[in-house]
């Protein structure tokens, strides 16, 4: 997520630092840029000169101190755990001025647990970039309890300003909007799966040709009022006793992790995945996304 967030802001002619304590991830970061500013190229939504001066502006760091002098805003992309993220935060607190804004890129993760040992948790923020961060527009912005009005709306701005759309969370909640709702979705699939009610093909498809595409266009909230909230209440009545509620993670999910079928990381998981599959796939993935956000712009 990283390397795909430092290309949103450099894409809009800000100055990044980007700093990785993995040289491998830091060496291979200006690379993984290029490839990702590729399908804009191809696609007419970027020129090439653009696209160079996105990467000149990445600036590549091995030391944290450096990277993070005379930055305004800093967004940590770091694995999901907390303890590591509020050590870090910690560390930066240390090399930088009051007024500079750390957002942290975590996906469920607590905001007020995450600023619990910093000197100055007014200054945190949560910044949930959806992948791929470069793509997708939607940037989940979570205020913490003791978050300041005027580091919360500063994020706000720059997120707009780079082209994102930015969401504001009123409430630090797990999982926050986006994670809750597609949890919520991933358990029916996985237990109507466990059922036999269909493979997992077929499941797929009843989201990506049926009611998914509707979802591009108008949330849930919306579809509902469009459908009539009257309908939506005896569905509801009806069909809510029926779906599955439990609080642990799906059988089905345990034994593919316990046979190692973890999907694209090990070549086998629901689907089998080549090494070449799985690139064309993200490929047409991009392109598409690409497509479908110009087609929304339009429209709106």
């Amino acid at each position: 997520m990283g390397h795909g967030i430092a290309q949103v802001f450099a894409s809009a002619d800000y100055t990044v630092h980007l700093y990785d304590s993995n040289p491998t991830a830091l060496d291979n970061s200006t690379e993984r840029i290029a490839n990702n500013l590729r399908p804009f190229v191809e696609l007419g939504l970027m020129d090439e000169a653009s696209s160079q001066r996105c990467i000149e502006n990445v600036h590549i760091h091995r030391e944290l101190g450096p990277a993070c002098q005379g930055c305004d805003l800093i967004i940590e992309a770091v694995v999901e755990n907390l303890q590591l993220k509020q050590n870090l935060f910690a560390s930066i607190e240390k090399f930088v001025p009051s007024s500079t804004v750390l957002c942290s890129n975590t996906s469920a993760l607590s905001i007020n647990e995450l600023c619990s040992k910093l000197e100055r948790p007014e200054q945190l923020i949560g910044t949930h970039f959806w992948n791929p961060p470069h793509i997708l527009p939607c940037v989940e912005v979570i205020r913490g309890r003791l978050t300041s009005t005027d580091s919360f709306e500063f994020v706000v701005r720059v997120l707009k300003r780079v082209g994102k759309i930015p969401v504001r969370l009123r409430k630090d909640i797990p999982g926050f909007l986006g994670n809750r709702l597609q949890h919520a979705l991933q358990r029916e699939a996985l237990y109507l799966l466990e059922q036999g009610v269909c493979d997992a093909e077929d499941l797929d498809n009843v989201v990506k040709h049926g009611f998914g595409l509707r979802y591009a266009l108008m949330g849930p909230i919306e579809r509902a009022d469009l459908g009539g909230l009257d309908v939506t209440y005896e569905v509801q009545k009806y069909l809510l006793p029926q779906l599955d509620t439990r609080c642990t993670p799906s059988p089905l999910l345990a034994e593919k992790v316990k046979r190692n079928e973890l999907g694209i990381k090990t070549g086998q998981g629901f689907y089998s995945w080549t090494q070449e599959e799985i690139t064309d796939s993200v490929e047409r993935r991009d392109k598409a996304l690409l497509r479908i956000i110009s087609l929304i712009k339009e429209m709106k």
